[in-house]
């Protein structure tokens, strides 16, 4: 297997176009700033609903996911959560909500290969920096990131499209 350069470029969150955060939080963790790391009603709403471990996609918080891109694994176990879930309470008391959105931001693959942060994220799909992005750009970027290896934000198919524009209404809401 040929191995590709790894892609990645720091941004402190200040120099990130807002619109960023904001369609990621839509996207993926709408209740981001009011838990404080474990989103526990969503996870009560998703255990009484999933049949087995499967059923649990989307039931990570920002911050969880950004536990499990720091220290764990990829893939689904329940050991694998059950650490996440601790490491995600002390994030979020140790670092606070600005500094999780900024590693996540920035450890984030968005696209194909080894191309982590939104820096490398926008470069690649709009040739331009994430301070550039404007809000449809960063929400066709939030849209992406639950499979960044399959779906396009350089070139959308019609589901992406339809989630960008979704986020990008969420965003635009208090």
């Amino acid at each position: 297997i040929a191995q590709q350069p790894v892609r990645q470029t720091w941004l402190p969150l200040a120099d990130i176009s807002g619109y960023l955060p904001r369609t990621v939080i839509a996207s993926e963790d709408s209740r981001f700033c009011q838990h404080r790391g474990v989103d526990w009603r969503s996870l009560k709403e998703l255990l009484e609903e999933a049949e087995d471990l499967e059923d649990l996609r989307g039931g990570s918080t920002i911050t969880q996911q950004t536990a499990k891109n720091l220290f764990l694994w990829s893939g689904r176990s329940y050991l694998r959560k059950a650490l996440e879930l601790p490491l995600s309470m002390w994030m979020d008391l140790v670092l606070g909500k600005r500094r999780i959105m900024e590693i996540y931001l920035n450890i984030a693959t968005w696209g194909p290969g080894a191309e982590f942060g939104a820096e490398a994220g926008a470069r690649r799909a709009f040739g331009k920096s994430a301070r550039e992005l404007d809000a449809r750009e960063a929400a066709l970027m939030a849209a992406i990131l639950p499979n960044p290896r399959r779906r396009s934000a350089k070139s959308p198919g019609p589901a992406v499209q339809r989630l960008a524009g979704i986020y990008q209404a969420r965003a635009n809401t208090p």
